[in-house]
C-alpha cells in the first residue's frame, strides 16, 4: 500500500511540472509586461530575415532601452536592451555588432545565441518569440 501512494505522489509532482515556466528575472531589471509584432517584410526590419542579423525595437509599454530581435539561423532570440549587471543609466542601453551584445559601461560582450557573457553573473534578459508567418511576436 505505502509503494502505491508514494507510486501515485510521484506522478502527481510529475504530471504538475511545466515545461513552459519561463523565468527571466533580474535584480537590476523590471519585469515588463508587453507585446509587439514586427514584419520582417516591412524594410525598417528586414535584417531579420538573414541569419546572425539584429535589430533593436522600442514596445510601447516595454523596457526602456529597447529589444534587440536577432535571428539565430534556426529561430529569433529577443532580448531586453539594458546591460543586465547593473541598474539602467545613460551608459546601460546595449550595443550590437554581429553576433554580439556590448554594454558600454563596463565593454562586457554577450553572445547572442547564448546570452552569455564570460564572468557576468546575469545573462541577457530574454523574451517569448512566436513565429506568425512574416512577422515576430516577442511578449513576456
Amino acid at each position: 500500500m505505502k509503494k502505491i501512494v508514494c507510486i501515485l505522489a510521484f506522478l502527481v509532482v510529475l504530471v504538475s511540472c511545466n515545461k513552459d515556466k519561463y523565468n527571466n528575472n533580474n535584480p537590476f531589471l523590471p519585469n515588463y509586461s508587453f507585446s509587439m509584432d514586427v514584419d520582417k517584410n516591412l524594410p525598417l526590419y528586414s535584417g531579420l530575415q538573414n541569419p546572425g542579423n539584429a535589430v533593436k525595437v522600442y514596445p510601447v509599454n516595454g523596457p526602456v532601452k529597447g529589444v534587440i530581435i536577432f535571428n539565430t539561423g534556426s529561430g529569433y532570440k529577443a532580448y531586453d536592451g539594458s546591460c543586465p549587471n547593473q541598474e539602467i543609466t545613460t551608459c546601460s542601453a546595449l550595443t550590437y555588432n554581429s553576433t554580439n551584445a556590448v554594454c558600454p559601461c563596463d565593454n562586457a560582450s554577450y553572445n547572442m545565441y547564448t546570452g552569455v557573457a564570460p564572468g557576468k553573473e546575469y545573462p541577457l534578459k530574454e523574451y517569448r518569440t512566436e513565429v506568425i508567418g512574416t512577422v515576430v511576436r516577442v511578449y513576456n
